[in-house]
């Protein structure tokens, strides 16, 4: 794999490829696309042998979109959050087992737009979600996330941060089958904010052009 080099788009879906297997991707120097889905990038044993490895190498700095849905992933692979990855645009790790999203995510990847986390078992997200200053997408259907208090803290934060939704410019935002209501998510500090930049893009649509759904995230 390592001597295509011209290579841009690479699709290795629906394989049984585990730990330390993608290891030529590293030299695949004008890679744009990558999609690893349904594979067992996650899984730690094989029988009774573990998996030595990482998950993903080292990836090529040129990649502009990756899709890892479907591995059995308990967290999030290092390399997909370094600060090589300054042209990742959108970023697929629905269905796996992912519980939280490490600060350096937030903080490295400049230039996502989109980022898909559903069916995952996030309970929250971190404050620096507002670092993403390209984001515009954001699903997080069917994880964890609870809306149950609305005395929030310090100690007890909102489990999506205000700065998500006054920092970015986010207009998408999916929700549906976490356990929270359209009301308590209207209770969220910073929300408003979120509210707004919708209703421009609805008034702006008015006069031609793609709809964006405007419904209140998938809650009821």
């Amino acid at each position: 794999m390592g001597v295509l080099s011209g290579i841009k788009s690479l699709n290795c879906d629906s394989n049984l490829l585990v730990k330390g297997s993608l290891v030529p991707l590293s030299k695949l120097e004008k890679l744009t696309n990558l999609s690893l889905s349904n594979n067992k990038l996650g899984v730690e044993f094989e029988g009774e042998r573990k998996i030595v490895g990482p998950s993903l190498p080292n990836l090529p700095s040129t990649l502009k979109a990756v899709k890892i849905d479907s591995n059995r992933l308990t967290d999030i692979p290092r390399s997909l959050f370094s600060n090589t990855l300054v042209k990742l645009e959108k970023l697929d790790l629905s269905k796996n087992s992912i519980v939280f999203i490490p600060e350096d995510l937030c903080n490295n990847l400049k230039s996502l737009t989109e980022l898909n986390l559903d069916k995952n078992l996030i309970v929250s997200l971190p404050k620096q979600m507002g670092n993403l200053k390209r984001l515009k997408s954001l699903s997080l259907q069917h994880n964890k996330i609870r809306g149950q208090s609305t005395a929030y803290t310090l100690q007890n934060p909102q489990p999506i941060p205000a700065e998500l939704f006054t920092e970015t410019p986010l207009i998408d935002l999916n929700l549906a089958g976490n356990v929270m209501t359209n009301t308590q998510l209207n209770e969220f500090e910073g929300f408003n904010a979120f509210l707004e930049r919708r209703q421009k893009i609805k008034s702006k649509n008015i006069y031609g052009g793609a709809l964006t759904d405007l419904n209140l995230c998938g809650l009821e």
